[in-house]
């Protein structure tokens, strides 16, 4: 591991960031334009001194960054994807698919977008609606993100297998979100090609939810771009809201964001959600851990 190299790389990256480009105040007597050691720290879910030893760039102290933590600090740098394998090559880390699955390396782009969304309930999701990332406002609206790896870390595929996952929806409006998900799975399946991870998952949907398979073989397509949702919220009721995707440019990640007519009794209610915070909301729609990785100490959302 060329941790010399590592912590001299990331603080040219940290240097480059301007504090308003990641939703934090420019302030007054900040000395230098980029972002401070702990506020990159922040953003990735680490402990300050952690961080602090990864620039050092010394072996002292045992430093070892799990892949984790390199995705982590990746997004919280806002790393191209050439910056992005570079900086596993310098930690001598397999680098994960970038496409797809939990550990996706979001695209910039899309995250700079979903930090300007302050107000709006917005996540970065897969074409396999796994979460990749998701403010506040998003945890408010749909619970906690659950941590599940492999298949089940698709809101699609929990929606056809485990019945808890419909409770956010009323039940009059299953078999459309049931319609809409595999049409939008349909399009990602062929994008991808022979794609082992979507094709084990349709596999198993196949087998274990006769609605999947009717509705797979139906062959229907379309991409989900834009939908109106009644969500369950288990203080504020029924929330009315239209539900918006904005695609990237590969269609594998996309920006996802809920908003209401002005107004309306949804504008009203997410208005609510910044106060009601996350307490009560035991369901999710989400799938991957939450915006900021647990700190870690050495070793290894």
């Amino acid at each position: 591991m060329n941790l010399p190299e590592l912590g001299a790389f990331l603080r040219t990256r940290r240097d480059r960031i301007r504090p308003t480009e990641v939703g934090l105040p420019q302030g007054p007597r900040r000395r230098v334009p980029g972002l401070r050691r702990e506020e990159v720290a922040q953003l990735a879910g680490l402990s300050a001194d952690y961080y602090t030893e990864l620039e050092r760039g010394s072996a002292k102290h045992g430093v070892q960054p799990s892949t984790q933590t390199l995705a982590a600090l990746a997004r919280a740098l806002r790393l191209n994807g050439d910056e992005r394998d570079h900086l596993f090559h310098l930690a001598e880390r397999p680098i994960p698919p970038s496409a797809h699955g939990s550990s996706a390396h979001v695209q910039p782009a899309l995250l700079g977008l979903l930090d300007r969304l302050s107000n709006t309930p917005a996540r970065v999701i897969t074409d396999l609606h796994e979460t990749l990332v998701e403010n506040d406002l998003a945890r408010n609206l749909l619970g906690k993100s659950p941590t599940h790896r492999g298949p089940a870390a698709s809101f699609v595929y929990r929606w056809f297998t485990d019945p808890q996952a419909r409770e956010r929806y009323p039940a009059q409006d299953h078999p459309h979100h049931s319609r809409v998900f595999v049409a939008d799975l349909q399009a990602a399946a062929a994008r991808r090609g022979r794609d082992a991870e979507v094709t084990k998952m349709i596999a198993v949907l196949r087998r274990r939810s006769h609605e999947f398979a009717a509705l797979w073989d139906t062959h229907d397509v379309a991409v989900r771009r834009m939908d109106h949702k009644k969500i369950v919220h288990p203080t504020l009721g029924i929330i009315e809201l239209d539900c918006y995707n904005l695609l990237s440019e590969d269609g594998r990640q996309r920006l996802l964001w809920f908003t209401a007519p002005p107004g309306s009794p949804g504008a009203e209610q997410l208005e609510l959600l910044s106060v009601i915070g996350t307490q009560d909301l035991s369901v999710s729609e989400g799938t991957a851990p939450e915006r900021l990785p647990a700190a870690e100490s050495g070793s290894q959302r």
